[in-house]
């Protein structure tokens, strides 16, 4: 199985630390925020990983080679100086995710700028749907949430209790399938390659009841902020060796 690493953004929420370093290159706990990401990946059995990259795209390579201290390969998925969003982000790799895994192969596929101690080992081997979504409590930034977890495990785009997707999820290439049919004329469909939200696919998958999900109930933050950077970076200081 291949993962793919959302890490394209431009962090403007995160500056001035964003200026001169992405921010998955920031760094938590003594290491950057990606590399807590590759370590679970390759625990998972994961062996290739590919980075979307646009905002100082050029700084990955240099800070995280070929991979191998991991024991993985990187891909880098260079989307230009503007990143093609998550869904767009996705589209544009799915050439390198499939290359040698088949047109079909599904993918993990995680958000760079989060930070959780999920095990990534307990993803299951193939979702039962198109995806199987991580799912969080609500976090003080966003308390609305974003779809409903029922009993049977199904994720609904409306319904109560609401949780937050982490940002961590398995998916099967057939999401994308129909993205031009669900996506419609917005923003940025029409460039090449195509910039375009994950979030409208998810929804009219969900509403075929076509993603599963589950509910981690431990830690996990969107290292959005500043503040909340150093936060992290002080909790994972204090408890050295625990994750």
């Amino acid at each position: 199985m291949k993962a793919l690493i959302l890490a394209a953004g431009l962090g403007e929420r995160m500056r001035p630390l964003t200026d001169r370093t992405p921010k998955p290159l920031l760094e938590a706990g003594g290491k950057p925020l990606i590399a807590w990401h590759l370590e679970k990946l390759a625990a998972r059995g994961v062996r290739e990983v590919v980075v979307n990259t646009s905002w100082l795209a050029d700084q990955f390579p240099q800070a995280l080679g070929d991979g191998a201290r991991w024991g993985l390969r990187l891909h880098f998925s260079y989307e230009g100086a503007t990143p093609l969003e998550t869904g767009g982000g996705m589209h544009h790799a799915l050439a390198l995710l499939r290359d040698g895994a088949g047109p079909d192969a599904t993918f993990i596929a995680v958000n760079g700028d989060v930070w959780t101690d999920y095990d990534f080992t307990a993803l299951p081997d193939e979702p039962v749907g198109d995806a199987h979504l991580v799912m969080v409590d609500n976090p003080p930034q966003h308390p609305g949430g974003d779809f409903s977890l029922g009993d049977g495990g199904w994720l609904s785009a409306d319904g109560e209790p609401r949780l937050t997707f982490a940002g961590i999820g398995l998916y099967r290439p057939s999401l994308l399938d129909d993205w031009e049919q669900v996506i419609g004329a917005a923003e940025g469909v029409d460039q090449q390659p195509p910039r375009f939200k994950l979030a409208p696919l998810l929804r009219a998958a969900m509403a075929r009841g076509r993603v599963s999900g589950e509910h981690h109930r431990g830690r996990w933050t969107d290292v959005g902020t500043p503040r909340r950077l150093a936060e992290l970076d002080g909790q994972l200081r204090a408890s050295p060796g625990r994750l």
